[in-house]
Parts: structure tokens; sequence; C-alpha cells
């Protein structure tokens, strides 16, 4: 009503009042005549005329009050009309100029009634435009940083294996021996872009949620008790033990891909092995907390900086880049197993100190 009074000029106001008491006026002077035909027509009608007459002018005022606000009323309700479509009218000169591309522009909301909800559909549309737009440029830009590492990365390996199979097709080599070697040289750089083209096919698969078509239910203590078994020849060979803490958690059972969740703790287990030989203990613990089951991978060796930590999960992002081409790791098992575990419906977190690096793994245990 206030923004509808703001909107009426005064002098339109003041002609709405006048014109109000003069209706009125001509109102009240038709029923007295009225009254008096009826007075005349009527005994009892002719006291109940005098009884209110005996109150002085108060009931003469407020009849007075009760015929001007109809008036007063239907004249606000014709500007509140007239408000309401001066509120539409700029709604739609402002959707036009969103409409030639200033996506940013946001509805105005005057009222709280049908246009007010309406531009707040509106500006809830726009708002989720931004983000498939941002959404959009956010794909672009991780398919062009996808393009151009895998094309770094593959340039290294295939630059070698170009220019040992050059040497060997020239017959540059002065003996079986050497031979022999640079063909190894070659066997080895295919294995590690096999390697690559595998984790590659498979981050690219995992980033699609609808990937998750297996859901089963899981048992995650078997899990890892399998995978301890399935890793024990290359614990011993590295010199390293293994050490399971089951906390008494009864029925620890998830629901997901058995194959996609075997490759997340595969993954922490193969980098504990691979990076944590100097503290020789890899210990696994399981507990449960508030219905979310806890997994924790944990090895002794050399701790992550702090500063590579909060970017360990990025796509090709490595701690130690020659250290990872010499042990063949692509930059995507991290981050392959932060999707499968988001695909579940989890969270992956990492902490490293002097002496000791956990992976926690959490997962929504199955009601």
């Amino acid at each position: 009503m206030i923004k509808v009074l703001k909107f009426i000029p005064l002098w339109k106001s003041a002609v709405y009042v006048l014109v109000a008491v003069l209706l009125t006026g001509i109102t009240a002077c038709i029923l007295t005549f009225a009254i008096l035909y009826l007075e005349k027509q009527s005994s009892r009608f002719s006291d109940l005329i005098e009884l209110i007459a005996s109150f002085g002018r108060a009931p003469f005022i407020i009849g007075l009050c009760l015929l001007v606000f109809p008036y007063l009323f239907l004249f606000f309700h014709y500007e509140r009309q007239k408000y309401g479509e001066y509120l539409l009218a700029n709604m739609i000169n402002e959707i036009h100029y969103i409409a030639e591309g200033h996506f940013t522009q946001k509805i105005s909301i005057e009222g709280n009634g049908i246009i007010g909800e309406l531009g707040a559909k509106v500006n809830q549309i726009i708002t989720q435009a931004e983000k498939a737009i941002a959404d959009q440029k956010d794909s672009a830009q991780i398919k062009n940083e996808l393009i151009t590492n895998v094309a770094h990365d593959l340039r290294s390996p295939l630059t070698s294996i170009v220019g040992y199979l050059d040497l060997i097709d020239e017959d540059r080599y002065k003996s079986e021996v050497e031979l022999r070697y640079y063909i190894q040289i070659i066997h080895q750089k295919s294995k590690d872009l096999h390697r690559l083209m595998n984790d590659l096919f498979e981050y690219t698969l995992v980033q699609n949620k609808e990937s998750l078509v297996d859901e089963i239910p899981i048992d995650i203590e078997e899990m890892l008790n399998q995978l301890a078994i399935q890793y024990q020849f290359q614990i011993r060979e590295a010199g390293m033990e293994m050490r399971q803490y089951p906390l008494p958690v009864k029925k620890p059972i998830v629901m997901g891909d058995g194959n996609k969740l075997a490759r997340v703790f595969e993954n922490l287990i193969q980098n504990a092995i691979r990076y944590g030989r100097e503290g020789r203990y890899i210990d696994i613990t399981l507990s449960e907390s508030n219905g979310v089951l806890e997994i924790e991978i944990a090895n002794y060796g050399q701790a992550i900086p702090s500063f590579d930590l909060p970017y360990i999960f990025e796509r090709f992002y490595r701690v130690e880049k020659s250290r990872s081409h010499q042990t063949g790791g692509s930059g995507l098992g991290l981050a392959i197993v932060k999707s499968i575990v988001e695909l579940h419906g989890g969270h992956i977190a990492a902490e490293s100190s002097a002496g000791r690096t956990a992976f926690t793994v959490k997962l929504p245990r199955r009601a």
C-alpha cells in the first residue's frame, strides 16, 4: 500500500480526495432526500431518525466517513492496477535488456504479489543461466588444460620412442647389446604411454556422474583384507609390512561399484608402497563415526610438502615430477581416486607431517 501511495503524484492524490469529497456530498444529498421521504412515510423510521439525532453530530460525521472511504478505495484500486502495469512494463524492459546479452543484470523486485514472485522466478532463471555459462567456461578450460597436459605428457615418451626407432632404422648402434638396450627403452616408454592412456580413459569415465551403474552392498573390511593379501608380495619385496587395525565395526557395508572402490584403495596402497619405503610400515585403520565409514591408509616415508598438499588431487599434479616419471606416474591417479570417492557420495582428504602421511576416505554407510 505504501509503495502504491508513493507512486501516486501529490497533485493526483489531492484531486482524488476532492472528487471523493464531492461525490460523498452528492451521495449525502441523495441519501438526505431519501431519509426525509422515508421519515414521512414511516413513523418507526421517524423514531429511528430522532434516536440517531439525539447523539448529536457524531453519527453524521461517521456516516460521511463511511461514504468517502469507498470512493477513495476505488481510486486506490485503480492506481494499484496502474502501479502493477508500471512494474510489469519495467520488468519487460529489464528482460529485453538481459536478452541482449547482459546476463549479469537482475530484475529489480518491487512488491510482494504475483509480479514480485514473477521477478524472483526470473532472477532464479538468470542465476541458473549464469551458473550454466560459468560451468561451460570451466568445462572448456578443463578440456583445454587436459589437452595441453596430455600433449605434454605424450610428447616426451613419443620423442624418445621415435628417436630410438630412428637409431635402429638407420643401424646406428654398435652392437647387439646396444640394440637390445634401445629396444628395452622403447618398450618401457610404450608401457608408460599405455598406462597414461588407461589412466586418462578411466579419469574421463569417472567424471561422468552416471557411470556408477553397479551399486551393490560392499563389505569394506573384506575388501581391505583381500587387497592386503593381493599386495603382500609387493609389500614384502619393498621391505615393508602392512598393519591392519579394524575397529569393532559391525557390518561395514557401503553401496557402490566394487571395482571402482577397489581402484581407490589399490591406488592408495600403491602410493604408500612407492613413497613410504623409508618408514617400513603401512597402516590401514577402519572406523565409523555418525554413520560414516572412515578408512585411513598411512605410511611413514617422506612427507608431502605443505605447499603441495592442497593440490595433490588435481589432474596431472605431481609433487616431485622427476620421481613421478621414474615411477611411471601419470599424475591422474589421485584425481581418479577423488572422482570415484565423490561418485559414491564420499570424501577424501590427506594430511602429511614429518614422518607420516595419511589418506582418509569417508564413505556413507548403508543404513
